[in-house]
């Protein structure tokens, strides 16, 4: 399982907790949804930039 992969799995379910949360404090659905949605694809963005291979750059002689 890449590094990716598992930094995904452990955000959603850092979403899903705070959903449940939001859930619990009274707030509507549609605004739950939103922020999950909105957190996921943060998420993937943050997730890509620590993940991805760094490019090398040519060793000056």
């Amino acid at each position: 399982m890449s590094s990716f992969s598992l930094y995904l799995i452990g955000f959603v379910i850092f979403i899903a907790g705070l959903a449940y949360g939001a859930f619990l404090l009274g707030i509507a659905t549609t605004w739950i949804a939103v922020g999950a949605f909105t957190l996921f694809g943060l998420g993937m963005v943050i997730g890509v930039g620590k993940t991805r291979a760094r490019d090398e750059s040519p060793a000056s002689d």
